[in-house]
């Protein structure tokens, strides 16, 4: 981080811009190792990551010991939490542990990322590294425009709605863009996650995107540990009531409605983008596979003319790319207007940089 806030003390500032720049290092870094993210590979991210551990556990320390200007308690606590959670993300990754809870590991350490970007995203005005950390190159010189003042009375920002029952999972994350106006409709992205993974982190994968390029983007929870694959009416049903809920109280573009999903979420994409009465316009399932309720309901005869965005890693070693390649086929003969993109260096996890040719393929609007 190059900037601070004007009018304090020197030696608070340095230590403001330490800690920051730090925790942005860190966060990037985490980006960087989440795209190459294979069992194979842990030992030499570790390597990567290990030198953000010693200066952010530094300049963390640096920063917690500074004297507080008066009138920056809050601006201090927010900054030294965010900054706790990336440093947390750390030790969760570097952490030693058995081959069997590797990816327990893993997912608490991405968990923790998520954490320190949802607690850093309420300073990106204040701390303009931060607005630009969580903006399109594009926007750098102009991050003013994305936050436009006053706002919609809508509501912008970042919504949370709950489920209706007693359990924490079945809500969903919404975030509408600041710049959002209601004299016009919006596309909307609803993305999946994957297995024993939440709304609230998934979330961030495209949220720099949404802000960027303009789209409303909505991040449902499963029910349960997983989405429901083997009997998905109640679940995809529940997606459907999600959009109508968004459409509702914003104004969304039915005809670009994208539902995708990384892993078990890509998985589930098929399974309720190809129901009779999906609301969804276009899919983009990433490193999932075709799951055989799909035949088995009958879902293919849907598939006809289906706008379908598939990504697959060759090196996927969850679910082999074989099965993406058996998926392309079955969804070609079954008359899916079919994109199919086979990334030869990716594994089993989410490939960020493909967002913006997923959007462009979407809505030309997005690009």
């Amino acid at each position: 981080m190059s900037e601070a806030p004007p009018q304090i003390p020197d030696e608070y500032a340095r230590a403001l811009t330490g800690v920051g720049s730090a925790s942005l290092s860190t966060l990037a870094l985490f980006e960087a190792v989440q795209r190459r993210l294979h069992p194979a590979s842990i030992p030499a991210l570790r390597e990567k990551l290990e030198p953000a551990r010693t200066g952010l556990t530094h300049a963390l320390e640096t920063f917690s010991n500074a004297a507080v200007p008066d009138g920056l308690e809050e601006l201090h606590d927010c900054v030294r939490t965010g900054a706790g959670h990336a440093l947390d993300a750390l030790e969760k990754f570097l952490a030693p542990s058995p081959p069997e809870r590797l990816a327990v590991g893993v997912l608490a350490a991405m968990r923790s990322q998520c954490r320190a970007q949802e607690t850093f995203y309420p300073l990106r005005l204040t701390l303009p590294p931060l607005g630009r950390f969580f903006a399109e190159p594009g926007w750098y010189e102009r991050l003013a425009e994305l936050d436009p003042d006053p706002p919609d009375p809508a509501g912008v920002g970042i919504h949370h709605a709950r489920p209706d029952t007693e359990s924490e999972r079945g809500g969903f994350w919404l975030y509408v863009p600041e710049r959002y106006q209601s004299d016009r409709d919006w596309p909307l992205v609803v993305a999946l996650h994957g297995g024993f993974g939440h709304g609230r982190d998934f979330l961030w994968t495209w949220l720099r995107e949404a802000r960027s390029r303009g789209f409303l983007l909505l991040a449902p929870d499963s029910r349960g540990n997983t989405w429901a694959l083997e009997s998905p009416q109640g679940e995809a049903r529940a997606l459907a009531s999600m959009v109508d809920n968004v459409s509702q109280r914003f104004r969304v573009d039915r005809k670009h409605v994208l539902l995708t999903g990384l892993s078990d979420g890509a998985t589930f994409t098929y399974l309720a983008g190809l129901s009779a009465a999906t609301p969804f316009t276009a899919l983009a399932p990433v490193s999932g596979v075709l799951h055989p309720a799909v035949e088995a309901l009958g879902l293919l005869e849907h598939a006809r003319g289906r706008r379908i965005y598939l990504v697959h890693g060759a090196l996927d070693w969850m679910f082999p790319v074989f099965s993406a390649r058996t998926a392309r086929d079955a969804l070609e003969a079954a008359g899916a207007d079919l994109v199919y993109r086979e990334i030869e260096d990716l594994s089993h996890t989410y490939p960020r940089e493909e967002n913006a040719n997923i959007l462009a393929w979407f809505d030309p609007s997005l690009s």
